[in-house]
């Protein structure tokens, strides 16, 4: 887990800028392992698609186990217990993601954006600002 955290701060940092698959995320991406590969890949699709949602939203983190474990299987994943984070508030977040068999492209994405989590529940679900 300590692994994962530690690539996910410079994976986040790309992803964030650019919200796509460039060659030194795809570089990066190529070090996990696939499930991790995988989650990363649709976390960053996740913030892209929000980010260009009409609702405003500026994500700079999601998180797909915050409050269930994903359903991975091969090539895909259904996160209903994600979160991201926009503006300084944490928010709901449900996505089905699939992806091409390196785990690198999504080939499609799906997702629901829920209410904003309450900020005296953050502890227990380990957010921050």
């Amino acid at each position: 887990m300590l692994k994962f955290i530690a690539i996910l701060i410079p994976l986040a940092a790309v992803a964030t800028s650019a919200f796509a698959v460039d060659a030194t995320m795809k570089k990066e991406l190529e070090k996990l392992d696939p499930s991790e590969r995988m989650e990363q890949t649709c976390d960053a699709e996740a913030m892209k698609r929000i980010s260009t949602d009409k609702a405003g939203f500026k994500p700079d983190k999601v998180i797909a186990y915050t409050f269930s474990d994903p359903d991975m299987s091969p090539d895909s994943m259904n996160a209903p217990g994600a979160v991201f984070r926009s503006k300084g508030d944490w928010y709901h977040l449900s996505y089905k993601c699939t992806t091409g068999p390196q785990h690198i492209d999504v080939r499609d994405m799906s997702y629901e954006i829920g209410e904003k989590v309450p900020r005296d529940s953050w502890p227990k679900y380990y957010l921050y600002d």
